[in-house]
């Protein structure tokens, strides 16, 4: 049998942090004392760390006196607010594990998760109420609904702040005990859980610091969500681990995002390639001082090398540092350091600390691809998920017997170790960095009784973002069916980031004998036509 080529980070190896992630995090929370942790950038309100760490105490208690147990799961439902990271640490500290759940699911969608995840308690803010209220009565079982601001019949975060219950002192396993329950669809399929426990997201934060070290005074601009694995680790956990203030936004809007760079003097950007594409090319940034910024971290989706140079070039800044990692993964494996010296165009990074990774030959994935060429990622490191939550299959075709985890993602690696992801073997579609899964809006399709058949790829739109295009099949009785009603039908069903951009009506789906989707046929059509 060949013998494995195996990559290893050139970083020294880092101890795994068996700590819960709360304390991980905050345990040095109570001696950056009246210091900013985090700021509204919308109204400027601001929580100190010596607040923080003991708000978050409060909300332990409090949920812990209204019934939350160690080995519950809470669904946190909300945008970004200065309130997030209480809550997050508050259910984490009372023993339970923290779904997030994205603020513009549907309530199906919502409900979905809640019935995959047993979540038993949600917390959300009252313009998300009705969403949430509908998925509860839809799975049934939710124990409460809290608020993190303030509606009538539900209790308030801000009320837990003033509770006297004791603190919960629960005995967690971080290697075992799950911190976070994320939804990812993996390589294909719909939404699974992902179980990262505490070690594994809290060992990645120190695998990152030798490459994007955050320090005391930094301050960094927290608009990618918080829900998002990306938004979770990069900007939740890595700063406030570090001392550093952030600056939170509850969405993109190009100018409050602008604005907020030039009032709050940010340092420090970690963004996906849509808005690098509004940096390098929107006419409104000329407007604002951008002065203050040091450096830009992009990813959770691939980023054009021109564009990223083009934003640069515009900003008077380093080259964009790109970042490689999935949800799977808590979520970094490779990242370009910030004191790189010219590296090479398009490379996602190096391997992070205590990482090991393969490139796989694409004609037989049981072994290795020739030096330089291309083939899937394969990972192994202490920051690999406990596997996919009630799903022993989906977890074992995606780590293998030998650890290694099979990202799906086609890359190679260049004499200095950089890597280059230059395409994927798997289905799934990343919208703004949004995952969105080819196999749910196919099933969704074929709800509509107008349509015989469907498929779903990403194509690339003008700007170079990857969007989902339907591929449909008419029923025979329904030759008026209309692109623009396949799109209303889909938009009306699901949270906006998973909306169908493009309909073709087609004759058949091509499909292999055993009924899989020939995508990679319908990729080539889409090119032809393009």
């Amino acid at each position: 049998m060949p013998v494995a080529r195996v990559f290893h980070s050139e970083y020294a190896d880092v101890p795994a942090v068996s700590l819960p992630i709360h304390e991980a995090v905050l345990g040095r929370a109570a001696g950056y004392g009246d210091s900013a942790a985090l700021i509204d950038g919308a109204d400027g309100t601001t929580i100190s760390y010596a607040q923080l760490d003991a708000f978050h105490r409060r909300v332990a208690a409090a949920l812990a006196a209204a019934g939350v147990r160690k080995g519950d799961v809470l669904a946190l439902h909300s945008p970004n607010t200065v309130a997030y990271p209480v809550v997050f640490y508050g259910a984490t500290r009372a023993g339970a594990s923290v779904t997030p759940v994205h603020p513009l699911s549907t309530a199906e969608e919502f409900a979905k998760q809640l019935r995959d995840s047993s979540a038993r308690w949600i917390i959300t803010v009252s313009p998300l109420l009705e969403t949430a209220r509908r998925a509860a009565e839809l799975v049934g079982g939710i124990e409460e609904i809290f608020v993190c601001d303030q509606a009538d019949g539900h209790v308030s975060v801000l009320t837990m702040l003033g509770s006297s219950a004791p603190e919960p002192a629960h005995d967690i396993d971080p290697g075992e005990d799950v911190a976070v329950l994320p939804y990812s669809s993996g390589t294909t399929g719909v939404p699974k859980g992902v179980m990262l426990t505490h070690r594994s997201i809290a060992t990645n934060l120190v695998q990152l610091e030798p490459f994007i070290p955050m320090v005391p005074g930094d301050r960094i601009l927290a608009v990618l969500p918080f829900f998002h694995i990306y938004g979770l680790t990069a900007l939740m956990n890595a700063p406030l681990r570090n001392g550093a203030t952030v600056v939170v936004l509850p969405r993109f809007d190009l100018d409050q995002f602008l604005e907020a760079i030039q009032t709050h003097r940010i340092n420090g950007l970690y963004v996906a390639p849509p808005i690098i594409l509004a940096l390098a090319k929107h006419p409104a940034v000329a407007r604002y001082d951008l002065s203050s910024l040091e450096y830009l971290v992009s990813a959770a989706a691939p980023l054009d090398a021109h564009l990223a140079a083009a934003c640069s070039a515009r900003l008077g800044l380093p080259p964009v540092r790109q970042a490689y990692g999935m949800t799977e993964l808590s979520p970094g494996t490779h990242v370009v350091p910030l004191d790189a010296v010219n590296p090479p165009p398009g490379a996602v990074g190096k391997l992070l600390p205590s990482t090991e990774m393969r490139i796989l030959s694409l004609d037989d994935p049981t072994e290795d691809a020739a030096p330089g060429e291309e083939g899937e990622i394969a990972i192994r490191g202490p920051q690999v998920m406990k596997g996919y939550l009630g799903r022993p299959e989906a977890t074992a075709d995606m780590i293998d017997t030998d650890g290694w985890v099979h990202t799906g993602d086609i890359g190679r690696v260049d004499g200095e170790g950089w890597l280059f992801v230059v395409d994927r073997v798997k289905e799934l579609i990343k919208y703004k960095g949004f995952q969105v899964a080819p196999a749910e809006l196919e099933a969704l399709l074929l709800t509509h009784e107008g349509v015989a058949d469907a498929a779903v790829i990403g194509v690339l739109d003008g700007d170079g973002n990857e969007i989902p295009k339907a591929y449909v099949v008419r029923q025979a009785a329904a030759a008026d069916l209309s692109g623009d009603d396949v799109l209303q039908y889909v938009a009306e069903r699901v949270a906006p980031y998973k909306k169908i951009r493009r309909v073709e009506f087609i004759d058949g789906v091509p499909r292999a004998a055993s009924g899989k989707i020939l995508r990679r046929e319908l990729r080539d059509r889409d090119k032809e036509n393009t």
